[in-house]
C-alpha cells in the first residue's frame, strides 16, 4: 500500500490468522489499519490459531511453525514444513458442508492456503488481504516496519509514534487494550483515544445450535451472505479513553 498521509483514524492490531469478526470491524471501521509485523511472536495470542464450529462446538485450529527461538519477531518466524494444509482445509470443509455458503468460503480458503510463501506473517498477511477484498473491505493497510519511527519504542510509544507519522488524530483499538493506553498522554499529542466493543448482541444462524460467539471469520462466512456480514461488520460501539460509551 503506497503511504498517503491523512489526518484520519488509525488502528493498529497484531497479525491474527482468520481472526474473528471483531478483528474485521475495527479494520472496517477506520481509514487506515497498520499490522505489526516487527512485534515478538507469542503463543498465547491468536496469532497463528483460531477456532470453527465442529459438531456444535469450539474446534482449535493453528499454523504448525518451524521450531525456533521464542524471542524472534512473527515476520522472523515460519510456517512447518510438515503443516498439512489440505488437512486443515478438509476438517473446514467437512465442518461446513451443510453451511449455505460453504460454496462461498471455501474457495476463499483454498486461495489463501495456496499462497506460497513459508514466511509467518506473510501468510497471515496475505489471508488477512484476501478477506478484506472478499468482504469489500477498503481500508488502507500498511505493515509496521515500513513506517518512519523509531522502532526500538514499545507499546503506547510506539503507537503515538505510528499516529503521528500517518498524521491520524484519532486512534482505535479493541475494548481489550483499555488498560494499556493512558489517554491523557494522547491528549498531550493531539490524539483521540477510543475503543471498540462489539454488540454483546452480535447473533446469526448456526445449523440452529445454540450461538456460540467469537469464532473465526470461517463460521461468519459459511453462515452469512455478504450482505448480512456488511451489517455484522457494523454491530459495535465506541467507548472514550474513560471507558464512557460514544454512540
Amino acid at each position: 500500500m503506497k503511504y498517503t498521509p491523512k489526518n484520519q483514524s488509525l488502528a493498529i492490531m497484531q497479525p491474527y490468522f482468520l481472526p474473528y469478526i471483531g478483528y474485521f470491524q475495527l479494520i472496517n471501521a477506520v481509514d487506515n489499519f497498520i499490522i505489526y509485523d516487527n512485534i515478538q511472536y507469542s503463543k498465547k495470542y491468536f496469532v497463528s490459531k483460531n477456532q470453527f464450529l465442529q459438531n456444535g462446538k469450539p474446534k482449535a485450529f493453528s499454523i504448525a511453525l518451524q521450531k525456533d527461538s521464542d524471542y524472534l519477531n512473527i515476520n522472523e518466524r515460519y510456517l512447518a514444513k510438515n503443516f498439512d494444509k489440505e488437512k486443515l482445509l478438509d476438517s473446514i470443509h467437512f465442518a461446513y458442508i451443510k453451511a449455505p455458503y460453504h460454496n462461498d468460503l471455501m474457495p476463499l480458503l483454498e486461495s489463501i492456503f495456496a499462497y506460497p510463501k513459508e514466511n509467518l506473517f506473510d501468510f497471515i498477511y496475505h489471508s488477512i488481504l484476501k478477506i478484506c477484498i472478499y468482504l469489500k473491505i477498503d481500508t488502507n493497510i500498511f505493515i509496521s516496519s515500513t513506517l518512519p519511527i523509531n522502532h526500538e519504542l514499545r507499546a503506547q510509544d510506539k503507537v503515538i509514534a505510528l499516529c503521528k507519522a500517518m498524521q491520524s488524530n484519532i486512534y482505535i483499538n479493541s475494548i481489550g487494550g483499555i488498560s494499556l493506553y493512558d489517554k491523557k498522554e494522547f491528549e498531550k499529542q493531539n490524539i483521540k483515544l477510543r475503543f471498540m466493543q462489539i454488540d454483546s448482541n452480535l447473533f446469526y444462524n448456526q445449523f440452529g445450535n445454540t450461538f456460540i460467539q467469537n469464532l473465526s471469520i470461517i463460521d461468519v462466512i459459511a453462515f452469512n451472505n455478504k450482505s448480512q456480514i456488511k451489517n455484522l461488520l457494523k454491530q459495535y460501539c465506541f467507548k472514550n479513553g474513560g471507558g464512557d460509551s460514544i454512540f
